[in-house]
């Protein structure tokens, strides 16, 4: 049987009815606390068709945020919220994996418990602005993480771990995308320690093995996945050799045998202009199964797979207007356009009010 976007396939332990993914979402709209309301059941529960759900980005710990209204995966009540979306899911034939944030320096003091300064791998301010409670507010120097709290940030990993697995999540995601802060450590344009974690490519690519191996122990390899957006200039991030980093970082993953690999192909968020960077080379270290993300449409989408190039393709802003995206991808049905105010915070306007196509 030939293979396209709507053949099934194996992500690790993960069986996906089909290859379209719905790609990781922030649209800031968890209840108070962080804990998970019904409106997001709903929402969650529409798209369910998708081969595999990533959820939005979910921090790991009360120090890991940097957005209002962002759901959390650690304490007993986001556990809960979470559980009834893993339910409403898997009620409907769904798989689900949650996705894991810490965002270091993408934060503000008044986002974090007693005004706390937003921590990173060096003190250098991001250019840029922080959505926060208040509005916009600039970006502060964040505080350089010292090599002796590195230990309890990837127990932080753990912990939210153990609670994804507790609120039924089919695995997770470790989120070291988009200018947070396992990338953040990655990138030389964010990392000028000179001690074990920074300075070489091996040193700066430390911290996300020990997290993905922490994470691996904890969940088991077949259900743990992995982000990069290795030229993706969001959050004012730049690496001096973007391919030999992210092709060691990929080789370097292999040891693991993880369900998948997720990659961001160029740039997102009008972050700017992204590096020229081979993504099939970079796709050839990695051994496993590879889902590619940015601008794929159908077409793009069932090539990539054709090709043997992604094993399935995420797809972001199609799946925020169409909940029923697999079945409009399968008829050839027009698909409804994106209202992108309403894409970050709010009530179900723009979030779980888009037409499905009449029955």
């Amino acid at each position: 049987m030939a293979n396209d976007l709507f053949s099934p396939t194996q992500l690790g332990s993960i069986h996906l009815n089909n290859r379209i993914v719905m790609a990781p979402l922030t649209r800031n709209r968890a209840g108070e606390h962080g804990v998970p309301n019904d409106l997001n059941v709903t929402y969650y529960a529409q798209r369910a068709t998708a081969g595999l759900i990533i959820t939005e980005a979910t921090p790991i710990s009360p120090l890991a945020h940097g957005y209002p209204a962002l759901p959390g995966i650690y304490t007993e009540a986001q556990i809960a919220g979470w559980k009834k979306i893993t339910d409403a899911v898997h009620a409907k034939g769904g798989k689900i994996v949650i996705q894991l944030w810490h965002v270091g320096r993408i934060s503000h003091p008044s986002l974090l418990p007693d005004g706390a300064l937003p921590v990173a791998p060096s003190a250098i301010k991001p250019a840029g602005q922080a959505f926060t409670y208040q509005g916009l507010q600039d970006y502060v120097t964040p505080r350089a993480l010292e090599a002796s709290e590195l230990p309890a940030i990837v127990q932080d990993y753990v912990h939210a771990t153990k609670a994804a697995l507790a609120a039924g999540f089919d695995g997770v995601e470790v989120h070291a995308a988009n200018g947070y802060l396992l990338d953040q450590f990655l990138r030389d344009g964010s990392n000028k320690r000179t001690d074990n974690y920074g300075g070489s490519i091996e040193n700066r690519a430390r911290l996300l093995l020990e997290v993905v191996d922490a994470v691996v122990k904890t969940a088991g390899a077949d259900k743990v996945g992995v982000r990069l957006s290795p030229v993706n200039p969001f959050n004012d991030m730049h690496d001096s050799n973007p391919q030999a980093l992210f092709e060691y970082v990929a080789e370097a993953l292999n040891r693991f045998n993880l369900a998948y690999l997720h990659a961001v192909e160029g740039g997102i968020h009008g972050g700017g202009k992204a590096d020229p960077f081979d993504f099939v080379a970079f796709r050839k270290h990695f051994k496993g199964s590879y889902i590619a993300n940015l601008s794929y449409d159908k077409a793009r989408g069932n090539a990539a797979i054709a090709s043997g190039h992604a094993d399935a393709i995420a797809y972001g802003v199609p799946f925020i207007a169409n909940p029923d995206l697999v079945e409009r991808f399968k008829l050839d049905a027009p698909l409804n356009v994106a209202d992108s105010k309403s894409f970050y915070g709010g009530t179900e306007k723009g979030y779980t009010d888009y037409p499905f196509l009449a029955a």
